[in-house]
């Protein structure tokens, strides 16, 4: 009778998972499977045929330059992570203290993260406007008479793309950061202050480690969501000019829907996948020397 009972509670919890058991199948899984058959095919929307070619995706796609430009953009763009998480740990501290108007303070660096990409877009192509941009402006006000191009310039299209999804990230790290700032027992900053620890002691001594495992999390989870990205680059920029803003995920789209070439386009994702797999593996092992549990 007790076995019957325990075999219908399974059941229940089965019933309960299989829409997302069956969305993840539908809309993960299979495409998957079905992208890792394309790989070794010449498929295209134009030729409609599953020519086998065997490894030719990957040949071209080594001998690619396009592929090394999205790399070294992605590394770029990857950078920007670890700047946010540390921007947010420090404003986070802030905004955990009696600080006037915190709570509003804390919905104006949140906003940015709720606010819609084409927005998002739209405002910082006005702000990093060459001729007539307020940042270029202020920039000349100080003294610098030729100020950088930011998104029409091939050196610093890609660093301004930085600076936006470092504001656009960190009111979410913030927002994480402040939840794991108060759980932090306040008789551990009281016994460091007995001892004669200043803030900047305190901060990089008690709280930092106490708030490592936070670290970890919004850097895996930072990095592969980074990665992924490519809406606010095509709203901004669409990859220019020329390559110098297009990240991987960014040249599988453009490979894929703009000239058809899902085979190469397959052969790319692959590569992004094992790219991600491989940061992902680095931070798991890496996390033993730094995170504190």
């Amino acid at each position: 009778m007790k076995k019957s009972w325990m075999q219908r509670q399974s059941w229940n919890g089965y019933v309960f998972i299989a829409p997302n058991m069956i969305g993840v199948l539908l809309f993960f899984i299979l495409p998957a499977i079905y992208s890792f058959y394309l790989i070794f095919t010449n498929y295209q929307f134009s030729k409609p045929d599953y020519t086998f070619v065997g490894l030719d995706n990957f040949t071209r796609l080594f001998d690619d330059p396009t592929f090394y430009a999205s790399i070294k953009n992605t590394l770029i763009f990857l950078a920007s992570v670890p700047f946010s998480i540390g921007l947010a740990f420090f404003v986070a501290v802030a905004l955990n203290k009696s600080v006037y108007l915190k709570s509003l303070l804390r919905a104006f660096y949140f906003m940015p993260y709720i606010t819609s990409g084409i927005a998002i877009a739209f405002v910082w192509m006005l702000l990093f406007q060459p001729s007539q941009g307020p940042i270029n402006g202020l920039l000349r006000s100080i003294g610098i008479d030729n100020p950088p191009g930011w998104l029409s310039s091939l050196d610093t299209s890609m660093y301004a793309i930085d600076i936006i999804w470092i504001w656009f990230m960190l009111g979410y790290n913030m927002i994480i950061y402040l939840a794991a700032l108060q759980e932090i027992s306040p008789e551990l900053s009281e016994a460091a202050e007995i001892d004669g620890a200043r803030a900047w002691h305190k901060i990089r001594h008690v709280i930092w480690p106490l708030v490592s495992p936070t670290t970890f999390l919004l850097l895996i989870t930072g990095l592969i969501m980074t990665i992924k990205t490519f809406g606010i680059i095509q709203a901004i920029t669409q990859g220019g000019p020329g390559d110098s803003t297009t990240i991987i995920s960014l040249f599988v789209y453009k490979t894929a829907f703009r000239y058809y070439e899902m085979g190469y386009a397959s052969a790319i994702s692959w590569v992004l996948f094992a790219f991600v797999l491989v940061i992902t593996l680095l931070q798991w092992f890496g996390q033993k020397r730094w995170v504190h549990y």
